[in-house]
């Protein structure tokens, strides 16, 4: 039995605690904290979880075998390294950190320790029609790919989100599905900005982003983060003598009154609830065999923050950013 603590308890950590007490096999949460005391001794008590004053506290814990780091995203580093100090595999939800340089610290940091335990959350890699569409990919039934269509379709967006956001906090589960879907890294992005939906207030909505791979691949994302029917991610391949995509957003068509809809799910929780429960399932199954995560690594991070940037600076430029990243350490050599 895997012995978990949680930091952060708000929505996401709560949405993983129960996961872990009631879907998933193998795990226990034995400890939460989180900056607002009494939602931790709430959920602590739902939980019969040990609630502690901060997230440094838990990891020291000798109960705990493992870290689900669920926090604000500038608290992420300061917690990931603490349980790489300890020597205790941490699972952090997206981002790794909140700056490139952060995230390389923590690159850095495991390397010195010499063995992975670090994973970060990006669930595209554990969905269902993602995985097929790689599968199909690796297979080679539609030859060398040359380009990727995706979009990225939210219902709205809350009042806080700016207009980097687009990138920083939507359009980086592509990044990190387009290193991982072509096992290659991302060389360059540009920013294209067509007219604004008035949907979007002072947001500069929607962007298209383009990515180019070190393998020549081009892929092209649509961003559009006020378009009001719900929450659509849409995703191509072109190869050679053929395409794949992903399948239709709803497993049923619904036929009434002279029409035929395909339901659109609300959210990204709707969208992703599966995939959230296999990635934490064979995140607990790694590290009860081995004690190492074999999911996306802290290498994988950083590279989806420095990529971030890059596209950022497009945005901001209007020009092509070429992506610069850090030599890569041989524990992540086999990252992407």
């Amino acid at each position: 039995m895997l012995h978990v603590g949680v930091i952060g308890t708000g929505m996401i950590g709560q949405d993983h605690i129960r996961r872990m007490t009631q879907v998933l096999a193998g795990v226990e949460v034995t400890a939460v904290t989180d900056v607002d005391a009494a939602v931790s001794r709430r959920v602590g008590d739902l939980a019969g979880a040990t609630v502690h004053a901060t997230g440094e506290e838990l990891i020291a814990d000798p109960s705990v075998d493992a870290v689900v780091v669920c926090s604000w995203g500038p608290t992420h580093e300061q917690y990931v390294l603490a349980a790489i100090a300890a020597g205790k595999p941490v699972f952090c939800e997206k981002p790794l950190a909140t700056t490139a340089e952060a995230c390389l610290r923590i690159v850095e940091a495991e390397a010195a320790h010499g063995s992975r335990l670090v994973q970060v959350g990006y669930m595209r890699r554990y969905d269902s029609a993602y995985r097929e569409l790689k599968k199909i990919l690796d297979a080679g039934d539609i030859g060398l790919p040359l380009m990727m269509h995706c979009a990225h379709r939210n219902a709205s967006v809350p009042s806080h989100y700016e207009k980097e956001m687009a990138i920083t906090d939507t359009a980086v589960h592509e990044i990190d599905m387009v290193r991982w879907m072509f096992g290659t890294e991302i060389k360059a992005a540009r920013v294209l900005v067509p007219r604004k939906n008035r949907n979007g207030g002072d947001l500069q909505d929607p962007l298209f982003l383009i990515l180019e791979t070190a393998n020549e691949v081009l892929v092209d994302v649509e961003i559009s983060v006020n378009i009001r029917y719900g929450y659509d991610i849409r995703g191509e391949i072109v190869g050679e003598h053929g395409t794949a995509s992903l399948g239709s957003l709803s497993p049923v068509t619904v036929r009434t009154s002279l029409r035929a809809a395909d339901p659109v799910p609300a959210d990204w929780r709707e969208r992703f609830l599966a995939a959230y429960d296999v990635e934490f399932q064979e995140w607990i199954d790694a590290i009860s065999r081995t004690g190492t995560p074999a999911g996306p690594s802290s290498w994988d991070g950083y590279a989806a923050a420095v990529v971030s940037d890059a596209a950022v600076a497009a945005l901001q430029s209007g020009s092509r950013v070429e992506v610069s990243l850090a030599e890569q350490p041989k524990l992540h050599g086999a990252s992407a």
